[in-house]
């Protein structure tokens, strides 16, 4: 069984969350792809806003006053998945199923199809491939000049950027199903992270940088991604000798049914043991979606992103940002309540 849809591991929610009314069918849907999403809704928000500080002012103006939609935006590629059937293979890339070497995988999509055909490409994931396809829509869209266009295709292309740097997005064993590590999924790119996101070091040097080659820099992210896999599997398996089911797991009464989670104490565990790993591909990701969309805006010519605001930058905008841009040097956007994420209760 591939991830091509999360829903096909678990029928009885996916029963129950189609026959529901309206809002409470929004709401088992956000519940659902909290434990079976990519990255996490925290570390996509996360993430996307640390992109914008990293983009130079001719590009920052304009995401920056547009920096709360970004944020509440980054997840809706994952909302999408209900309704959308082509949507869940542009997440992923089943490294394995391409052969033993991920480096033998073509960066370009052609290439990929006359080697694989696109059937096999649709059924075992794209996400590297993908990418490349909305940095070129975000491209044109900086050329027209459409400001819902721009932010549509840069929200969208920071999420599958960022999915690609998840391991368990670059592999067949991506919930831990065919190890007995059942939940690892969830484990790693959401509880982690919600538990340790105070003290991770959410700052770094990085300054958008213009990509020469965007299909080896998205494949590179990929196969770092897939070499972390070894790590995740074992550490997971090393800290489970001292933690009896008793202390690893716990009970939840969710969707009708009791479903096991594992326990916060055993998540603070394993980020430790895991420590920076996670913590360093949530910057890396960051980082990556800041060049992708600087390179979008200057394979478009760099246009002029201030004629296009809805209101203008104004000085009061501009003291707000270096406001911002001071925490999030000072590694403070969570204390100082900046980070947009991170406000107000955002653990379930």
């Amino acid at each position: 069984m591939t991830h091509v849809c999360y829903f096909r591991a678990i029928p009885f929610l996916k029963f129950i969350i189609m026959r529901a009314p309206g809002f409470i069918r929004a709401c088992l849907l956000i519940a659902t792809l909290y434990v079976f999403g990519s990255w996490g809704f925290l570390a996509h928000k996360t993430i996307h806003q640390l992109a914008v500080y990293e983009l130079p002012a001719e590009m920052q103006h304009f995401f920056y006053k547009n920096m709360q939609y970004i944020t509440d935006s980054a997840i809706r590629p994952d909302l999408r998945r209900s309704r959308d059937t082509t949507e869940a293979p542009k997440h992923f890339i089943d490294i394995e199923k391409y052969g033993p070497d991920a480096n033998a995988v073509p960066l370009e999509w052609g290439d990929a199809v006359t080697k694989y055909t696109k059937d096999t490409l649709l059924k075992y994931g794209y996400v590297p491939y993908y990418v490349i396809m909305m940095k070129d829509r975000l491209v044109s869209a900086f050329k027209q000049g459409n400001r819902d266009s721009i932010l549509f295709y840069a929200i969208d292309l920071g999420h599958y950027v960022e999915d690609a740097n998840v391991p368990l997005h670059t592999t067949m064993n991506y919930d831990g199903q065919l190890t007995g590590q059942r939940g690892i999924h969830a484990l790693w790119e959401s509880v982690t992270p919600e538990m340790e996101i105070t003290n991770y070091n959410l700052y770094n040097m990085h300054t958008a940088t213009y990509l020469d080659n965007p299909q080896l820099a998205i494949w590179q992210a990929v196969r770092k991604a897939y070499s972390l896999l070894p790590e995740m599997f074992t550490k997971e398996k090393e800290l489970s000798k001292n933690f009896p089911d008793s202390v690893k797991y716990k009970i939840v009464f969710k969707y009708g049914k009791n479903l096991k989670y594992y326990t916060d104490a055993f998540a603070i565990a394993y980020g430790k043991a895991l420590q920076p790993t996670i913590n360093l591909q949530l910057t890396n990701s960051a980082n990556l979606v800041a060049d992708f969309w600087y390179t979008a805006w200057v394979d478009a010519g760099k246009p002029d992103l201030d004629k296009i605001l809805d209101h203008k930058f104004k000085k009061r905008d501009a003291r707000h940002l270096q406001k911002e841009m001071n925490s999030f040097k000072n590694n403070s956007l969570i204390p100082d309540s900046i980070l947009n994420a991170t406000r107000g209760n955002f653990r379930e």
